[in-house]
């Protein structure tokens, strides 16, 4: 439980990195998300490159195309694309905002399972939960968008689900990767996701930031702590528990996230934003225990880092 309380700190603290890389509430202090995302990833990945190499876990030969290709979506839609998109929309809401709209990738997952796999259908159950868990993402959406409550604009929270939906896109590839070794999976992903996010650096004029003391902390430790070391502690935790008992993780996080924005940075969400948070976990519990997927599927997850 001890490792358990870890990695969910470490994943949650990425809400709270990104926000004070991105400065929001002096924009001019902080590092635009192109800069964010090829710092953030190559920080990551040269951490898990030197692991590797000091681990017993081989790289799949070069002939081995698929194992590489399924590396290869993992990190452009699983890494590069949401940890733009969705450290863009917090330029301008709250930690704990876009922490309550990744909780619900789950419900993305078990719908995009259901046209992909033949074995993860949407039973009745499921379908019950999937409705609820959608009903809280349209509550929270509504409540801060549509009745323009709180910091949220309607652009970035669509781009939140846009990130959400990146994940789900992850999690589904990531079952193709099942006989890659973990560190070797976790290396590949990042180092790929380093290496295509560096064109973004040609979109920064970096003579002109001005970054603040806090915005480089928020820069450096996204790259050591939700990137890097969140990823090992997973590894070590799929060794010696179970992928059932790591999901818990999407009940923890939000929550942390929410009272770290709070003590952190004064972040209170308006009650609807609690009940849409209710919403979506009871979907995705019901969901989940209304598939019939097996914790050898579940298993088949890769981490993923806000």
């Amino acid at each position: 439980w001890v490792l358990f309380s870890t990695l969910s700190l470490l994943w949650a603290s990425a809400y709270a990195f990104k926000r004070m890389a991105v400065s929001k509430d002096v924009p001019a202090a902080g590092f635009p998300a192109y800069e964010i995302i090829p710092t953030r990833v190559t920080i990551g990945a040269i951490i898990l490159l030197t692991v590797t190499q000091f681990s017993n876990q081989k790289w799949p030969p070069l002939s081995d195309w698929r194992k590489y290709a399924t590396m290869a979506v993992l990190g452009v839609i699983g890494t590069a694309l949401p940890f733009f998109v969705i450290t863009r929309a917090q330029e301008t809401v709250d930690s704990s905002l876009a922490a309550l709209y990744v909780a619900a990738a789950p419900l993305f997952v078990a719908v995009l399972a259901h046209f992909v796999f033949d074995d993860d259908k949407i039973t009745p159950a499921k379908g019950v939960g999937l409705v609820i868990g959608f009903a809280g993402v349209a509550l929270l959406f509504g409540r801060d968008a549509i009745a323009a409550f709180g910091s949220a604009s309607v652009v970035a929270q669509l781009l939140l689900l846009f990130g959400t939906s990146f994940y789900a896109v992850a999690t589904i590839t990531a079952r193709y990767g099942r006989d890659i070794p973990p560190v070797i999976f976790a290396s590949g992903f990042v180092s790929i996701a380093a290496f295509v996010s560096w064109p973004m650096l040609l979109f920064t004029d970096l003579s002109a930031l001005t970054p603040s003391k806090e915005a480089i902390i928020g820069i450096v430790g996204l790259g050591i702590a939700p990137t890097a070391a969140a990823s090992i502690l997973y590894m070590i935790l799929i060794a010696r528990t179970s992928a059932t008992f790591l999901s818990l993780t999407g009940y923890t996080i939000p929550g942390i996230s929410i009272i770290v924005g709070y003590i952190a940075f004064g972040e209170v969400r308006h009650w609807s934003a609690f009940a849409a948070f209710a919403l979506i976990l009871s979907g995705v519990w019901l969901a989940q225990r209304g598939g019939k997927a097996d914790d050898a599927v579940k298993a088949e997850t890769r981490p993923q880092s806000p």
